[in-house]
């Protein structure tokens, strides 16, 4: 279920965290539970009497696992996340001086309450943001990174095989871009493009 979860292209930080977070405390219940003889979640288990040796193993188990996600995601696990990332429209009265000002500014625009609804990530991600707020852009873009799943490497890999067949194995994928345009999801403003690229008429 972690693995189903920990794809995608939408995953930044912040739902990693969060992801990660609740499988640790399901993982922790159900070894309580174990270790108490309530099986419920183990439906296989429930329907076999288990020995105390064996209660003990899976328990161990369990705190193996635990340890090891814990271990592997640390960084990610004692990341601290201001809250105003996730609802810049909450109290800010807690917040750090420098940033005050630029999200009390923000905190009565209007016009980006209506952005918010779509949610935080797509609120930070709006082209006016880091020009308008320079200083809490700074800080909300390190969290809205998208976590290096291997789902994410797997369709680099993809990409770059497709990318290189026997007609294109010359091909230059790194510096004109070619695995970037692959890779993206944005889509071109090609009017805008055109706009700044004037044709230049043969003489």
């Amino acid at each position: 279920m972690v693995n189903l979860q920990l794809q995608g292209d939408s995953l930044n930080l912040i739902k990693t965290k969060s992801i990660l977070s609740a499988f640790l405390t399901r993982v922790k219940l159900m070894k309580q539970n174990i270790g108490r003889g309530k099986f419920s979640q183990f439906p296989n288990l429930s329907q076999t009497s288990c020995q105390e040796d064996d209660v003990s193993t899976y328990v161990q188990h369990l705190n193996a696992l635990y340890s090891d996600f814990e271990s592997r995601f640390e960084d990610i696990l004692t990341m601290v996340i201001p809250p105003w990332i996730i609802n810049p429209y909450g109290d800010i009265e807690e917040t750090n001086v420098i940033i005050q000002e630029e999200l009390t500014e923000l905190s009565t625009n209007e016009e980006l309450k209506v952005q918010f609804k779509n949610g935080y990530q797509q609120f930070w991600l709006q082209n006016n943001i880091p020009v308008t707020y320079p200083v809490l852009w700074n800080i909300a873009r390190k969290f809205l990174i998208s976590f290096p799943s291997s789902y994410l490497v797997e369709r680099g890999f993809s990409a770059v095989t497709n990318l290189l067949t026997k007609k294109r194995n010359r091909l230059d994928i790194i510096s004109r871009g070619s695995l970037r345009l692959t890779l993206t999801k944005l889509t071109p403003n090609v009017d805008n493009l055109l706009l700044k690229h004037p044709v230049h008429p043969s003489h």
